[in-house]
């Protein structure tokens, strides 16, 4: 107990304090900024972390991702623009609120529910890290293949027209992802002497080019350049600028769902909040008296995303602190930290550094609060800049998108890929054909390659050898069940949706 007060005492240090304070405002900045992310103003400021206390260089740091996972709602429910992949689920119902004039009650529910969805994972971190890690180190290849195959279906299933357009979505995805170099025999594939690409294609033009710049162009091209980005209503109905009490605690199950599934999938190494946003968002949609009003501007879609993909923050903290294990990139960015400040990850690290640890959980939960604080004072702010007319927020978004990707993506080369990919968008959709479900088969498929062939080598040509996996065998098998069963509730398609 005294290790533990003293641990929380150094967390609450004026030092940490301003650390994590300027940590949340950083990441909220970078993560409302198209293409750029709370990961790579983590990876810009490791470095600098050099001179600092650990407490107060790794607070900083996980100050970053928290508030990065706020901003990149910002332009998402404003602008249909996610500023981070795991808010493309949050545009769902987010823009279309905001459309209806509501930007301001779109952007409360996601940050009221982000920091929710966050602070149930601190919690399980703080209370039960040991368990869910020893549970994680038990899901072999064979219950991970399992497990993404049927995210796959049910995600594939919910997210597009019909489930036939959803597979084919994920299948353009994986093949998207196939790019690259082989992970199991390190040979190039599909890179046609393009050097740039032998790493895989780059995450952020793929999916800036998917979800943003065919978005805006579209929004460009069809209105004239005086009419406002969103039209505000200050004078209407003050219910329309607020999420009242009613409406938060109605949505209570809704975001207890989504933390269960961010908290579970953030345990597992490799899954992300990405899937976890979109898993939650079509649980929610399911289990949902009113499936139709998803997408239109259901806060309970805005919930269900948010409080999924906050709360895999706190749960990839769970494999890191006591196998060693990342469970994402931001996790890995957290690990090269700790190594800097000569802290290793590990089974032996409670034991060695327990006031680091109880510290660290400190500012975790500092930086929910002040995550909720720092929001509420900058979600007007950004309200009011997307009142200006659309020819300048647009724009500037563009230009945004452009000088993000080309600091991710190595220059004038991913722009030209988010491009290629804008117009590849801009077909599919046309075409009745998900680019969601597309963009989460492009972000898992270097996991799921792996896991397969893991499984494979296993399995060893033996199918049978799968009857000593019981629980990745009934996870296979539910994938294609869930298919069919999704595919049996939707309604027969009209002429025109075939076509």
């Amino acid at each position: 107990m005294e290790i533990i007060l003293a641990g929380l005492g150094d967390a609450f240090s004026p030092v940490t304090l301003l650390f994590v304070l300027a940590g949340v405002v950083l990441g909220q900045f970078v993560g409302a900024v198209p293409g750029i992310g709370p990961v790579m103003a983590m990876a810009i400021a490791i470095p600098f972390t050099f001179g600092l206390d650990p407490l107060a260089g790794i607070g900083f740091l996980v100050g970053v991702n928290k508030g990065g996972l706020v901003g990149g709602a910002i332009p998402a429910v404003l602008l249909n623009t996610p500023g981070t992949p795991d808010a493309a689920a949050t545009a769902l119902d987010g823009y279309p609120l905001a459309k209806q004039g509501k930007p301001l009650k779109a952007t409360k529910m996601a940050l009221f529910s982000s920091v929710t969805g966050d602070t149930f994972s601190d919690i399980v971190l703080i209370t039960v890290s040991a368990p869910l890690a020893i549970f994680a180190l038990r899901m072999g290849p064979v219950e991970v293949l399992g497990l993404m195959m049927l995210a796959f279906a049910v995600i594939a299933g919910l997210m597009g027209r019909s489930v036939a357009k959803g597979l084919i979505a994920a299948a353009l995805g994986l093949l998207a992802a196939m790019v690259g170099t082989d992970p199991e025999h390190a040979t190039p594939r599909f890179i046609f002497g393009r050097f740039e690409v032998y790493d895989g294609l780059p995450l952020p033009a793929v999916a800036i080019g998917m979800l943003a710049i065919s978005e805006l162009l579209a929004r460009l091209a069809q209105r004239q350049g005086t009419v406002p980005a969103i039209r505000m209503n200050w004078k209407g109905d003050p219910a329309d600028r607020r999420v009242s009490w009613t409406e938060y605690w109605g949505c209570r199950f809704t975001m207890l769902r989504g933390a269960v599934i961010g908290t579970i999938m953030g345990a597992l190494p490799g899954i992300g909040s990405t899937a976890a946003a979109f898993m939650s968002y079509a649980s929610t949609r399911q289990a949902s008296g009113e499936p139709d009003s998803f997408g239109k501007g259901n806060l309970h879609g805005i919930a269900a995303a948010e409080s999924a993909n906050s709360s895999v923050m706190g749960a990839n903290m769970i494999p890191l602190l006591t196998l060693g294990i990342p469970g994402s990139v931001s996790a890995a960015l957290i690990i090269s930290a700790f190594m800097i400040h000569g802290v290793q990850p590990g089974p032996f690290l409670f034991e060695q550094q327990g006031r680091l640890i109880y510290g660290l959980f400190g500012a975790m939960i500092l930086a929910n609060l002040l995550n909720l604080i720092v929001g509420q004072l900058g979600l007007r702010l950004w309200t009011l800049v997307v009142s200006a007319p659309q020819s300048f927020v647009f724009t500037a978004a563009l230009l945004m998108c452009f000088v993000g990707v080309s600091l991710a993506s190595g220059g004038i080369f991913g722009i030209g890929l988010m491009l290629g990919f804008a117009i590849l968008a801009f077909v599919m959709t046309s075409f009745g054909f998900s680019v969601v479900v597309f963009i989460i088969a492009f972000f898992l498929g270097p996991r799921l390659e792996i896991s397969l062939s893991q499984t494979l080598a296993l399995l060893n040509g033996d199918p049978l050898a799968l009857l000593n996996y019981p629980f990745g065998l009934a996870l296979m098998l539910a994938a294609p069940a869930a298919a069919v069963m999704l595919a049996r509730k939707r309604n027969v398609p009209t002429r025109e949706e075939v076509a």
